[in-house]
């Protein structure tokens, strides 16, 4: 089921102008072009850059968005803070300087610092991500949480946000030296999944920004050969729910589309910033309207293996997201390295640890979720696309109008 336009204007109170910008819907699909498998590092990166830039002077010739009424986040909102178990290749805990491993399959990957996070990616090096999202495994810039270890020379730029909302990663570079296929657009990684155990299964997500360890339930991860983008979760309101603003339904859309922000290469800054709109949310002419990536395929509810359709055939797709949300009290760094030059076979093994805990907060210590429903990610028909644009998540479909119904029925 799904939740109607009418709904979510009733739902979503908006005021007059500020800083943000618009980016008004357009004709035509909007599917980011993956560069040629030939071009190097510095290409790619000039690609997304070139991208970048014409998305942000759209922008600035747009009309001015009204800023996006969030109401008053709390951290202890329902849905926050996870509650299932930790996933079983995870340590009990996020824990820096574990040994290097670079055939781990943990599966715990933590947002904390422009320098210390993890994205999920390859398990499988000769497999594009969007055939192997159940079985993807943290790769981390520091060693940490048993997972491997992403090489310096990767990541060509990356930006981190913290809103009242959620943290946010994003990051340029040759992920190509962590096992994505050149040319692979990629996939879209999230805590529900086919069958309601995560893409990847057993994948469990903290941040450590409130100034302790928190195992959080909602989170998006979107990972192609040049670019990543990761969204946790962190806070919510009735105006804006964990399920909502970490929206995982739009796979198909890349990193610049749901999780709008900085994506400029060869700079290394944090910011703090305004929250997003949620994703397919798009406001023109006073009036909120909701955009459905269009889907078709097989889901698995309780068991029983289901057809889904998602949005309409031929529909307009929006060019771009709704707003650049405003980012103030930034700070830049040199760059961010961990002295791995390569990807070495494993001089070391960290086991992961027995005894599971139920996911939560501590200051000391942590247990993961692994978010358990009855809808999930399906596979349906359409190209995947990664970063860019990715293969369907069906936990998407259901999920997320799970989400809009708690948040927009209150």
């Amino acid at each position: 089921m799904f939740i109607s336009a009418r709904s979510l204007l009733c739902a979503i109170s908006l005021a007059s102008a500020a800083n943000a910008l618009v980016y008004r819907p357009a004709n035509g699909n909007y599917r980011r072009q993956a560069s040629s498998a030939a071009a190097g590092p510095t290409s790619v990166a000039g690609d997304v850059a070139a991208s970048v830039s014409a998305q942000a002077a759209q922008a600035s010739s747009s009309t001015p968005s009204p800023p996006f009424q969030y109401g008053n986040p709390s951290p202890d909102y329902p849905g926050v803070v996870a509650t299932n178990p930790n996933g079983p290749t995870n340590p009990d805990k996020p824990t820096v300087n574990t040994p290097i491993n670079q055939t781990s399959t943990a599966r715990l990957a933590s947002i904390n610092s422009i320098d210390d996070w993890c994205t999920f990616g390859p398990l499988d090096m000769g497999t594009k991500v969007a055939n192997q999202e159940e079985r993807v495994v943290a790769w981390c810039t520091k060693p940490r949480n048993n997972a491997r270890v992403i090489p310096d020379g990767t990541v060509m730029g990356a930006h981190f946000v913290k809103t009242p909302l959620y943290v946010q990663v994003m990051a340029l570079g040759d992920f190509t030296k962590i096992g994505v296929q050149p040319g692979d657009t990629g996939g879209e990684l999230d805590p529900h999944g086919q069958f309601g155990t995560g893409n990847p299964a057993g994948g469990n997500v903290t941040s450590n920004v409130s100034g302790k360890d928190v195992f959080y339930q909602e989170w998006m991860n979107y990972i192609g050969h040049d670019i990543m983008c990761f969204r946790v979760c962190i806070a919510g309101s009735d105006q804006a729910t964990p399920a909502t603003e970490c929206q995982h339904t739009l796979d198909e859309m890349g990193c610049q589309w749901v999780m709008p922000g900085d994506y400029t290469s060869g700079v290394f800054d944090t910011c703090d910033a305004d929250p997003a709109y949620p994703p397919g949310i798009f406001i023109e002419n006073g009036s909120t309207s909701s955009f459905e990536q269009y889907g078709t395929g097989l889901w698995t509810l309780n068991g029983q293996r289901m057809t889904y359709t998602n949005g309409k055939s031929g529909q307009s797709t929006p060019q771009i997201a709704q707003s650049l949300p405003k980012s103030s009290n930034c700070m830049t760094t040199s760059s961010i390295m961990n002295g791995i030059a390569s990807i070495q076979p494993a001089t070391s093994s960290a086991a992961p640890s027995s005894g599971k805990k139920s996911s939560g907060s501590d200051s000391n210590s942590d247990s993961n979720s692994s978010s358990k429903s009855n809808s999930g990610s399906g596979s349906g028909g359409g190209s995947s696309s990664g970063a860019n644009a990715v293969s369907y998540s069906l936990g998407s479909i259901l999920m997320a109008a799970a989400g809009l119904v708690a948040a927009f029925a209150m």
